[in-house]
């Protein structure tokens, strides 16, 4: 039985295609894309999409499931289904898991645990080292022959330089990226938002904007001596936004970047009381780091938007931000807030969104996703640009609810995702 999406603007950066089409889906495949195409068969469904906008589905190369061991904040069954009511059809779960996914075995528990209840396909990566501890290498290459598509310490950085470059080595001999939490400890201390005047306005301790700084350029300087494939995550500074305007400058193309929308929609001004849900790591940063995130994006040398998707039970988000645990949710409103801050402000065109959201996380992953050409697989996301609706956390079909966006009205919504042809959300 397949699918029949008619009359919706199709938009594909990959294809370079913007035009208002029908879709035809069968056996899991994008069949064609054309005019007034029929249905195959009486039993196909029909999908009226005018007005709607069909695009490749999303691709968030960087979220927290929190399974296994953590599954009070969120699982692989809760975190898909509030990936696919965000349109996001294939994402990366970090590994920074109770226990580390780090061997073989642990990488195909979730594997296995994804086939059985996930409504989108979950992709695991695995960490560096053994337990993340950051003193001896993970089983990189049985890891890599269990499909793991990444390598990530996520969560924390490698600190020892030398075996930092080892695991680059490493995953250059099985043909692995690595995505890089960016964080020196010894500079981050015990702060819990930008060091800044906010910062002392409510007396908490800050963290400067070295603490990433630092580790993204050492980590860029050996994956360009090593080869290896870099991914920079949730970048926050006007710091690593100039390193990856250089390395493009340079003509490095083996590392890349991604940003967060609180990160390019949030200042620390926006931070009016000692509220955890302001809390992330990296923190929210000033409105020139905000400037330089939003320009890299613009000219391309920050090529993704990811989510950091990190969900925490209320317990966890209750008192101080000294105290509270770091992250938001972000997998449910991630489109709609960058529709919102980039495409409706003129900064971006919806193109140029949907090849951050989904084309260039793709090509990272090395993926045949992130268009809607004919034989690709069927994974779209049909969106309403015009449908205005404000943010309510109690709505989320994620375990969590910590967000700084509540009550945000955002411009845009998911109507229905497509994972391997069949509906995963409508």
């Amino acid at each position: 039985m397949g699918i029949l999406i008619r009359g919706g603007r199709v938009v594909d950066a990959a294809a370079q295609i913007d035009k208002i089409a029908d879709v035809y889906l069968d056996d899991g495949v994008i069949q064609k894309v054309g005019e007034k195409l029929e249905a195959k068969d009486k039993d196909d469904k029909i999908i009226d999409a005018k007005g709607l906008v069909v695009m490749p589905g999303l691709v968030d190369l960087h979220v927290h499931f929190r399974d296994p061991g953590q599954t009070e904040k969120e699982d692989i069954e809760t975190g898909s289904h509030a990936a696919a009511r965000g349109g996001v059809t294939t994402v990366v779960a970090m590994p920074n898991t109770t226990p580390v996914i780090d061997s073989p075995d642990r990488a195909n528990y979730v594997k296995n645990k994804a086939a059985q209840v996930s409504a989108i396909h979950v992709l695991q990566a695995g960490a560096m080292t053994k337990g993340e501890l950051g003193e001896e290498l993970s089983d990189i290459a049985g890891m890599a022959a269990a499909g793991v598509p990444v390598l990530s310490e996520d969560g924390k950085s490698v600190m020892k330089a030398s075996l930092c470059k080892q695991a680059m080595e490493e995953a250059v001999k099985a043909g692995l990226p690595i995505f890089d939490h960016c964080e020196d400890m010894s500079l981050r201390g015990n702060g819990c938002m930008n060091e800044d005047e906010n910062a002392k306005r409510l007396g908490l301790p800050g963290i400067c904007n070295s603490t990433e700084d630092t580790i993204a350029a050492r980590d860029s300087l050996l994956a360009i001596e090593t080869g290896a494939k870099l991914h920079l995550c949730h970048c926050s500074t006007k710091g690593v936004a100039i390193m990856m305007k250089m390395l493009k400058a340079e003509g490095v193309e083996n590392v890349t970047a991604e940003v967060c929308p609180h990160h390019f929609i949030l200042t620390s001004d926006d931070i009016e009381r000692d509220d955890p849900n302001y809390k992330m790591n990296p923190p929210l940063r000033t409105r020139k780091d905000v400037d330089a995130l939003i320009e890299g994006l613009k000219e391309g040398y920050i090529q993704v938007i990811s989510t950091d998707h990190a969900p925490h039970t209320q317990k966890d988000k209750t008192g101080s931000m000294r105290t509270a645990a770091f992250g938001i949710v972000g997998i449910e409103t991630s489109f709609a807030l960058s529709y919102t801050a980039l495409v409706e402000t003129g900064i971006l065109t919806l193109s140029q969104l949907v090849e951050k959201m989904s084309y260039n996380p793709a090509k990272i992953l090395g993926l045949d996703k992130g268009t809607v050409e004919a034989g690709s697989p069927a994974d779209l996301t049909i969106f309403d640009p015009e449908y205005e609706w404000v943010i309510d956390p109690e709505e989320f079909l994620s375990k969590g609810k910590n967000t700084p966006f509540g009550g945000k009205k955002v411009i845009g919504k998911v109507m229905a995702t497509i994972v391997d042809g069949e509906i995963a959300y409508r």
